[in-house]
């Protein structure tokens, strides 16, 4: 009987991550760029009162055996890095990733990645995040600049009043081998891991790396209807698991009552 008691704990703290997931998820639905998280869960030990196939002492043989298992754990929290929807900006400076890639940006003396686009300048004229981190390589705007035109393949010219080309960048964009393996930092911003593998730099459009899109934005890949659905489910997967609690203690009761 206490097994159930402990089994029965285990649900409830696995629905509790689930429900801290979709919190997450939820509280960054307008945020650009955000990549939602799925919880993933796995079976704990079980104990083994009879093995399948054992023979029993008629001769005959066991069909199925016994196992009584000890509960679910979390087996990883990964993120999904589906498309999210576009919306039209008419910013100049923001960038959107169609299909596969990240921007690199330098944030202090590290090499971070982001899928957010939405850049700007900093005192310098360079392209920078909304933190400052800027864009690598780096990207200078000339003051003069009055239109920004950046093609699908990551060209980007700067044109002054009279439309004379001030300035010709490349905006490169960087793949992983698995995306799900960056760490996530906060701020849009991803690290490399072992499990991401090293980032390969690439011309948009070039093997297998998304194309860039000039004044959109990527916004979440979150739905909110997804994710209501799998709050409310959390929720009562948490109350069945919290009865089977309550069902065992008073079990319990029942059998110590029996002396009486």
């Amino acid at each position: 009987m206490i097994r159930s008691l402990w089994t029965a704990a285990t649900g409830m703290s696995a629905q509790q991550m689930k429900t801290d997931v979709v919190a997450n998820n939820l509280a960054n639905a307008n945020t650009t760029g955000f990549k939602k998280s799925r919880p993933n869960f796995e079976d704990l030990m079980y104990q083994t009162y009879l093995v399948a196939g054992q023979t029993t002492p008629g001769g005959g043989q066991v069909p199925t055996g016994i196992q009584v298992g000890m509960g679910a754990k979390p087996s990883g929290v990964q993120k999904i890095f589906t498309q999210g929807d576009y919306v039209e900006t008419g910013n100049q400076l923001d960038i959107a990733i169609q299909g596969d890639g990240f921007f690199r940006v330098l944030h202090g003396d590290e090499d971070l990645y982001t899928r957010a686009g939405d850049f700007t300048l900093d005192s310098e004229g360079f392209i920078t995040t909304p933190s400052g981190d800027r864009l690598q390589p780096e990207i200078a705007i000339p003051v003069e600049t009055a239109v920004i035109n950046i093609q699908d393949n990551g060209t980007l010219t700067a044109h002054g009043a009279d439309e004379e080309i001030l300035a010709e960048e490349q905006v490169l964009i960087s793949t992983f081998v698995n995306n799900a393996g960056l760490f996530a930092l906060g701020n849009n911003l991803f690290r490399p891991t072992e499990g991401s593998g090293p980032a390969t730099e690439l011309t948009p459009g070039e093997e297998g790396a998304g194309t860039v899109v000039n004044n959109y934005l990527e916004l979440s890949n979150v739905s909110i209807v997804e994710e209501m659905v799998a709050m409310i489910s959390g929720q009562r997967t948490y109350e069945a698991n919290s009865k089977s609690i309550t069902t065992a203690d008073t079990m319990l009761g029942i059998a110590n009552g029996l002396k009486r």
